[in-house]
């Protein structure tokens, strides 16, 4: 495997991270099916900060810090491609945007994760669990 470089905020190619989100998420589905995402604007707009995980000039890893505009972020949208999955470049973004959201002055940082990814954020990350509550609107 090359090197990987982290970069922080790097320019987005809408279709670029849709079809990387797209295959990380929903391997078994059609390339037909890839809905193209605003992500660049959505980014602008609504985040504290962004890094891109890149194998030459190709974006192989994504995660994204959402914040309130004060002390509290949280992390959306961890993406690996799945031919680095596994090798590390999932905790180094992590790491790295949220060293990045303490940099900015967040005093926490949150994410929300399904139990077979809790060894990767807690014991990968150093993500504590905490209590939490959800409302849904989907019936459960």
């Amino acid at each position: 495997m090359t090197e990987i470089l982290l970069k922080v905020k790097p320019g987005v190619d809408d279709a670029e991270l849709s079809v990387l989100h797209h295959r990380a998420f929903s391997p078994d589905s059609k390339e037909d099916d890839i809905s193209i995402i605003p992500w660049a604007s959505r980014l602008e707009r609504h985040s504290l900060t962004w890094i891109g995980a890149y194998e030459s000039e190709t974006l192989v890893g994504f995660v994204n810090a959402v914040w309130d505009g004060g002390k509290h972020a949280f992390l959306l949208d961890t993406v690996v491609h799945q031919d680095f999955q596994r090798s590390g470049v999932g905790q180094k973004l992590v790491n790295a945007v949220t060293e990045e959201a303490f940099r900015a002055g967040c005093e926490w940082v949150h994410v929300d994760y399904d139990p077979e990814y809790a060894p990767f954020y807690q014991n990968g990350c150093g993500f504590t669990p905490t209590p939490a509550g959800l409302r849904s609107s989907r019936p459960t």
